[in-house]
């Protein structure tokens, strides 16, 4: 009886241990096997089109204003643009209220959508699920979500975090994952439907597929979305010149609630965080409107009502992947010092198609003639995530520097995605799990120590 309660608390304190420290400075040996990156056929099932003559398809949810007591709910209807309102109420068989939204659609190239639905809806209470439909006849829709409690320190909440998800089985795997994970929102980290890997002649259809498979978690709880470089989508080969088109007419954020120019960067507030979203695409070098809200936004922050501070970007500021390696070194000149002065709890990026987490580190004492040019270890820095590990067509990014740099905690090249559970104002606890031929493995985990309190 004594052995074995022995051996319980040893195991126990070995796993705390785990958790408590991270894997640090740990390059996994683990090789996943092989499976296709390719898209999904279109007519595979999760691609779907709903029953019924026009019925709404693509839905999706993100946070509709700055303190998370509205939300956007937007859709397509493919043949025309039918009724622009969504009936939501508390209860099911009682859906009372009604909000009418905006429609429109757009062409890009040969191609021309449907008609893209956005409803805001505000004035919902904390804490309460809703029910909502949208559609009429026997096409309507239902769907529900959960709104957030109230923001204030010590409120607990679950994020998932996911990028550069795309749309082949990897990426259905990662969602199944996520699914089962019992996150509340996605703080997603750019690079969509990776449409622009296709003939432009199936640019648009391929927005089209990933919005009806993101749905079955994205019509359920908001996601807050961030562009990639696969946003972008300037092809002037064919006449596109004007960048994010794609993105901007179907996904929209609440920018203008926290004083942005901009939907492609911003912020809102959920819970106990405040969640800061940048373009890694957009001007950001000072003077720019980026730079100018960035620096407002960070002096709005008030750590005694939201301690816990993330920022959300596609480029990552540290990486030691051969794979895009030092392409966010201008984000990084230009913004670390904040990250650093504002003590920002964690920095989550995508675009390499692979994981990295980091020790606390800086470069903000860099000097090309003083001989400081190596980062060093700063407990007022984020830890920096790299997370573009969602499965997408261009396969993983395999290869990294060697020697493993002191700021690299731990990485892997698998896909997979991650949740950060938040406790209260002083501890969250963040784990990252592996997509292992098809099984969800937890393969990193550690506490954050919230930077403020």
């Amino acid at each position: 009886m004594h052995t074995m309660l022995l051996k319980f608390v040893l195991a126990s304190f070995v796993l705390l241990s785990c958790i408590r420290d991270g894997s640090a400075g740990i390059t996994s040996s683990f090789i996943r096997k092989k499976w296709p990156s390719e898209d999904m056929p279109v007519d595979h099932e999760v691609f779907a089109i709903p029953k019924g003559y026009n019925a709404p398809q693509q839905v999706h949810l993100t946070q509709g204003d700055y303190d998370g007591k509205a939300v956007i709910i937007s859709w397509i209807t493919p043949d025309e643009p039918g009724p622009s309102h969504v009936r939501y109420g508390t209860s099911k068989s009682r859906l009372r209220t009604s909000k009418e939204g905006t429609v429109a659609n757009y062409t890009f190239y040969n191609y021309k959508s449907g008609y893209i639905h956005h409803c805001l809806v505000e004035g919902l209470k904390y804490n309460t699920k809703y029910y909502y439909r949208i559609g009429t006849g026997d096409s309507a829709r239902d769907f529900s979500f959960e709104t957030p409690p109230a923001v204030g320190p010590d409120t607990p909440y679950k994020f998932g975090i996911l990028g550069d998800l795309g749309q082949t089985f990897n990426s259905l795997s990662t969602l199944e994952h996520y699914l089962e994970s019992g996150g509340q929102a996605v703080l997603y980290v750019g690079d969509l439907s990776y449409s622009d890997e296709h003939d432009f002649e199936d640019v648009g259809l391929r927005w089209d597929t990933w919005g009806r498979f993101a749905e079955r978690s994205a019509a359920y709880q908001p996601w807050f979305w961030n562009v990639g470089n696969h946003e972008v989508e300037f092809m002037p080969e064919v006449g596109e010149v004007v960048p994010f088109r794609n993105y901007l007419n179907r996904y929209t954020t609440p920018y203008l609630a926290s004083k942005s120019t901009s939907p492609l960067w911003y912020s809102a507030r959920r819970a106990s965080a405040h969640i800061i979203v940048l373009s890694s695409y957009s001007p950001f070098v000072k003077y720019t409107p980026q730079y100018i809200w960035l620096q407002e936004e960070l002096a709005r922050v008030d750590r005694k009502k939201t301690p816990w501070l993330f920022v959300l970007v596609h480029k990552p500021v540290y990486s030691s992947n051969v794979a895009h390696y030092m392409e966010g070194e201008a984000m990084r000149a230009v913004f670390e010092s904040w990250f650093v002065q504002y003590k920002v709890d964690a920095v989550f990026s995508g675009h390499v198609h692979a994981y990295e987490r980091s020790h606390r580190y800086s470069n903000i004492d860099y000097n090309i003639t003083g001989g400081r040019r190596y980062p060093v270890p700063d407990p007022s820095a984020p830890f920096y995530v790299t997370i573009g590990d969602g499965g997408n067509l261009e396969g993983l990014a395999s290869s990294y520097l060697d020697p493993q740099p002191e700021y690299s905690a731990f990485r892997e090249a698998s896909y997979g995605h991650a949740t950060l559970e938040i406790k209260n104002r002083t501890h969250a606890i963040y784990h990252w799990y592996r997509n292992d031929d098809g099984n969800r493995v937890a393969a990193d985990s550690f506490v954050l120590h919230n930077q403020y309190w």
